[in-house]
């Protein structure tokens, strides 16, 4: 057998192998929800979803995520994180500065490690 021919055999195994991975694989992600985050925007914004949500104003309220406005939901799915503005290194709470391009609003959210707190929202220009 040629080497042409044998080519053309690999690559068509790896095209129906790759197939095959992306279909079940992608049905397994949805089923368990399992979600990819290798981007720091990413993992901070999945950390504070995987916490109780407390507000600054009313400590004792808790906000958990299913029970949280379109909005903020909206910011803590697709938000993204101006690191320049936060505060990465302060301990144990980091402040994290995040910004909603649609509705040109922002949030200074506090990472615990046990919970987030949410500090300000502001209305930008």
């Amino acid at each position: 057998m040629g080497f042409i021919k044998r080519l053309g055999w690999y690559l068509l195994g790896l095209s129906v192998g790759l197939i095959f991975l992306v279909f079940f694989l992608k049905k397994k992600s949805d089923e368990t929800g399992v979600s990819f985050c290798y981007l720091p925007n990413c993992r901070v914004l999945k950390d504070i979803r995987s916490k109780p949500l407390f507000s600054s104003l009313n400590p004792k309220d808790t906000l958990y995520f299913n029970g949280l406005d379109d909005n903020m939901k909206n910011m803590l799915l697709n938000g993204s994180i101006d690191f320049g503005k936060s505060d990465t290194k302060s301990k144990p709470c980091k402040t994290y500065y995040i910004l909603h391009q649609n509705n040109h609003v922002a949030v200074e959210v506090k990472n615990c490690p046990e919970s987030a707190i949410l500090q300000e929202s502001y209305l930008l220009k």
